[in-house]
């Protein structure tokens, strides 16, 4: 969380100065830096400042955005957001296949689990799945027992094994990626959630309101944007009176998922959310791709050596895209990456892309000038050592 705040001084030249002024006073004798008195004012110093030290972070546990924990959970009811968000299971359609058409519907019931290539992972049906009589199949949604985010991105076909057998069983597999899978909120990101969360005191009439509803779709939502829209999908003009479109972007810099978009449109639909007259749609952000070309030089003489500096300079490249692309209507802004560089310890760098662009976040009151909020998508990456440079 933020870095802790000092209700009281923990420094310790003025308290030794203090102790053995009073000690002087009170014993009436002068305390030399030899004398065996000043072990014994070091050991009180030691104890006072230990105490101040708790004192302070106590303190600091009942300021909500450097508290932790379970300090944090009990401060959460300063705000209308009172829970943090809990992990959520993943889950995908499941295909359940038979040997052969039968002349009655088979029902596979409730809670048959099924696994796969991740046998660890164990799925299972949450409701009765019927199969028509004269069908070969028949597809239902399965639910992860394992609640977060391990579960997601298991392509089709990687669940294939059943735990539980069903009447005249033939086999099964996934059909679509499993998504939907969140960890338990950190303490970073319930705190963010509670500040969000004083917009909801109200329906979602405000930008906020719709933000804070969406972002506790899912503690893997990376950003979100509510706009009133100007234009189309095709461009058109429109009057949006009433209109509220939703975009959001998941984990990696990318678009939310279908499951997460589904899920924000239920969340920001309820009745006890939306005011009546509003009209809610999720929607893809638009993306805007850039690509990374630059050339680095390094210093002749390096406190941490140039094996050391070419793997921060790396590093430094994959942090700006992942910064590049967290936020929705984030400018792609070559300042950021070349600060980032110049940190890794680099004499210069000449960076050939990307060049500075504005993205749009949607809230555009100029209709001439109006566009769809977007993200940046790095293309490609292209990083020159230049080799040494005297200063």
């Amino acid at each position: 969380m933020s870095s802790d705040y000092k209700f009281i001084d923990t420094t310790t030249g003025t308290l030794t100065d203090k102790l053995i002024a009073a000690y002087e006073a009170i014993c009436g004798v002068k305390v030399w830096p030899a004398s065996p008195e000043r072990l014994f004012i070091a050991w009180v110093e030691a104890a006072i400042l230990d105490e101040r030290v708790l004192t302070n972070w106590t303190g600091n546990q009942n300021i909500p955005s450097r508290a932790d924990g379970a300090n944090l959970d009990a401060l959460s009811e300063l705000y209308y957001t009172q829970e943090r968000p809990a992990a959520k299971a993943a889950e995908c359609t499941v295909r359940f296949r038979l040997t052969a058409a039968q002349a009655s519907a088979i029902v596979i019931p409730a809670g048959t689990r099924v696994t796969g290539k991740a046998p660890k992972l164990v799925w299972e049906t949450e409701e009765d799945i019927t199969i028509p009589s004269g069908s070969l199949y028949g597809d239902g949604t399965v639910v992860c027992q394992t609640p977060g985010t391990e579960a997601n991105g298991l392509m089709p076909g990687k669940i294939d094994t059943a735990v539980d057998l069903w009447d005249y069983m033939d086999g099964c597999e996934n059909i679509t990626v499993t998504d939907g899978g969140t960890d338990t909120a950190t303490d970073k990101e319930f705190y963010e959630l509670m500040r969000q969360s004083m917009e909801a005191f109200s329906v979602a009439g405000p930008s906020g309101a719709y933000k804070y509803h969406a972002m506790g779709v899912s503690t893997e939502l990376k950003d979100v944007i509510a706009v009133n829209p100007k234009k189309d999908d095709a461009g058109n003009q429109i009057d949006g009176a009433g209109i509220v479109e939703i975009y959001a972007l998941g984990p990696d810099g990318e678009p939310a998922t279908e499951t997460m978009k589904a899920a924000i449109l239920e969340a920001c639909s309820a009745e006890d959310v939306r005011p009546l007259t509003d009209h809610v749609f999720v929607k893809d952000p638009v993306p805007v791709e850039y690509s990374i070309d630059l050339t680095y030089y390094l210093p002749r003489t390096s406190p941490q050596g140039g094996a050391a500096i070419v793997t921060a300079v790396n590093e430094a490249v994959e942090a700006f895209k992942v910064w590049q692309s967290e936020r929705l209507g984030r400018d792609i802004n070559p300042s950021q990456l070349i600060g980032m560089l110049m940190d890794c310890g680099i004499k210069r760098c000449v960076v050939r892309s990307p060049a500075f662009a504005v993205l749009s976040d949607g809230t555009f009151e100029d209709v001439t000038e109006y566009r769809k909020p977007e993200y940046a998508v790095c293309t490609s990456v292209t990083v020159v050592n230049g080799g040494v440079e005297d200063e």
